[in-house]
């Protein structure tokens, strides 16, 4: 089956729900059992991972949701958690234990930084940030208590590719695990699995609900013994995406292809007019032919998705402001890969520990929509001329 076909049709069954095209919303705490035999046998097929026992454990809803992503991702099983960063805490937090030592790159995500530095810490395990770069001479920093390597391709902020079939390799000849944040690019432009990569996790609250109105996160292990680890972690913490948030996920799924490939058009359009620009510095964004990551990408990815960052030649503060807020297009606010263009503010010295920003002291983020292009560059262009 095709990955577009497979968009529309998986998590879904129209002839177990009385057929309706999509799966209804099972809203649900207690789950009733028709006799103790069954009550107590259905806590016993939990080793299973089979049966719903409980709605904080799950429901037909994040089933569903976990089955299609799992099937997208190429993994054995998906675990569905309520955010990007419970996904990440989640895979974290099941995986290592106390004297253990971690790799993470140092273009991670800021609150994943976070939870390593203020709250692993706690527990007794350290983390090293490695320079993006890397690719398998990280070997040379694997020690004998290192657990896992924690990579995200391209970078938050600053958009570095990564070596990844690279890293895998030395990571496995070590015995270490590898976890990537694939949220970027999805499965539908990079599945991790394939290249090594043992876990494989994303914020659904981005390209996957496509719609800026939910929060949520995936889970994908390559092994069943590694998905056991993390169902179990989740069950403990409480950790269960609500039936809401997985029916507008399960959504979103049937779109995503068509949204992610229009907006990818877009944004090298947008990108590549930007880079042309006297007022820009550069634009960082793996899929122009001159960005220092481009050979990885094109030789790994299968597309680029519709977020980059943006260095102005000013370091003026007061007037890269002013210039963003004097856009009509690009509303500002967290997050991405709803369909409404964003732009955002962000100082980069706070951004790395390893490696020091050298290049400009801050950085505009800024995420293509599926509005025209054309507009959004002429957008662009009344902004620009006020710096």
């Amino acid at each position: 089956m095709k990955e577009d076909t497979k968009l529309v049709h998986l998590g879904r069954g129209p002839s177990s729900f009385e057929g309706t095209v999509n799966l209804p919303v099972y809203r649900a705490s207690t789950i009733l059992s028709a006799d103790m035999d069954s009550y107590i046998h259905r806590f016993d097929d939990e080793k299973n991972l089979t049966d719903i026992t409980y709605g904080a454990r799950g429901t037909q809803n994040s089933r569903a949701l976990g089955e299609a992503i799992a099937d997208l991702e190429g993994g054995h099983g998906t675990i569905v958690t309520t955010s990007g960063l419970s996904a990440i805490s989640v895979a974290l937090g099941a995986l290592v234990s106390a004297g253990d030592h971690i790799l993470i790159s140092d273009s991670v995500y800021g609150p994943t930084r976070t939870f390593c530095n203020q709250v692993l810490s706690r527990y007794g395990v350290t983390t090293e940030y490695y320079p993006p770069d890397i690719g398998d001479a990280i070997a040379e920093l694997i020690q004998k208590n290192t657990r896992l390597v924690f990579m995200e391709a391209p970078g938050s902020l600053t958009f570095e590719m990564q070596d990844i079939p690279g890293i895998t390799r030395a990571a496995k000849e070590k015995g270490v695990l590898t976890v990537m944040d694939n949220t970027w690019a999805t499965p539908v432009f990079f599945r991790p699995l394939e290249h090594g990569v043992d876990i494989s996790i994303q914020a659904g609250t981005k390209y996957i609900a496509g719609h800026s109105d939910l929060v949520i996160g995936m889970v994908t292990s390559s092994s069943e013994a590694t998905h056991r680890i993390l169902v179990s972690h989740a069950h403990n913490l409480g950790d269960a995406a609500s039936p809401d948030d997985c029916y507008l996920a399960l959504r979103g799924l049937r779109t995503l292809s068509v949204r992610l490939c229009r907006q990818q058009e877009s944004t090298l359009n947008v990108a590549t007019w930007l880079a042309d620009q006297p007022q820009v510095h550069r634009v960082l964004y793996p899929a122009l032919a001159g960005d220092p990551g481009h050979a990885l990408w094109k030789r790994d990815f299968k597309g680029a998705s519709s977020l980059f960052g943006l260095a102005m030649h000013s370091e003026d503060e007061t007037a890269v402001k002013a210039m963003a807020d004097s856009l009509k297009y690009f509303q500002i606010g967290s997050s991405w890969g709803g369909y409404e263009s964003l732009i955002a503010f962000n100082h980069m010295p706070v951004a790395r520990e390893r490696v020091p920003w050298t290049e400009k002291p801050f950085m505009l983020r800024v995420h293509i929509g599926l509005e025209d292009p054309e507009d959004l560059i002429a957008d662009l262009t009344q902004g620009l001329a006020r710096i």
